[in-house]
């Protein structure tokens, strides 16, 4: 494992960074396999999910009638708010050079994507966008079904594949999921409180 030159890690952001380098150092270099290599750097493609959006806006829609139509909006709005406040906010006020693209670790990282974004690393707007939906989904859905959950597995390995493929740091995709999270809790609240909260239906069973 190969790590690029920081100093000592004297202060408390030093230690993190520090941190941050050799799990990116791990994940990238060391905990590798050949399947995982293939795997994926497709799993972050977003046209690969496209059947799953439309499977969620079909099945809500379809079992929720006009309320399941704002739900629609709302998760778009969420999308856009991940998108906006990490893709312009963030990354527009803190710039931090992506690991592909810097030159300390260009005889040893392994890039696995064909092109490497100039954009700010600071934070993972993957993680942002994905870790939102997964809660809006977990907290809009969970009455309906205890597997709403494996959300959050979806959103952690769409993530872990941007320190995987070479294009973010563990401490990018982190921040981006903690501010995805709250974004989708936002959002999953202000559906609730507006729409209201969705439910299974209950039966009155009549005994002899």
């Amino acid at each position: 494992m190969i790590l690029p030159e920081i100093g000592q890690p004297v202060s408390f952001l030093q230690k993190i960074l520090h941190f941050d380098y050799w799990l990116f150092a791990k994940i990238n270099q060391e905990w590798i396999n050949p399947f995982f290599d293939k795997v994926l750097p497709f799993m972050r493609e977003s046209e690969l999910w496209i059947p799953f959006y439309l499977f969620l806006l079909v099945f809500i829609t379809l079992n929720f009638g006009r309320k399941g139509l704002w739900w629609a909006c709302f998760l778009g709005l969420t999308a856009i708010l991940g998108d906006q406040l990490s893709s312009n906010m963030m990354k527009g006020h803190i710039f931090r050079l992506r690991p592909c693209q810097d030159p300390r670790w260009i005889e040893n990282i392994r890039v696995l994507v064909k092109y490497c974004p100039v954009s700010s690393s600071f934070t993972s707007s993957h993680a942002c966008n994905h870790f939102a939906l997964a809660t809006f989904l977990f907290l809009t859905l969970r009455a309906t079904s205890r597997w709403w959950a494996l959300a959050f597995a979806w959103a952690f390995v769409i993530s872990y594949a941007q320190v995987y493929v070479g294009v973010h740091y563990p401490v990018d995709v982190f921040s981006g999921a903690l501010l995805g999270c709250g974004i989708g809790y936002v959002t999953s609240r202000l559906f609730t409180r507006l729409i209201g909260p969705f439910s299974l239906p209950t039966y009155n069973h009549v005994h002899a």
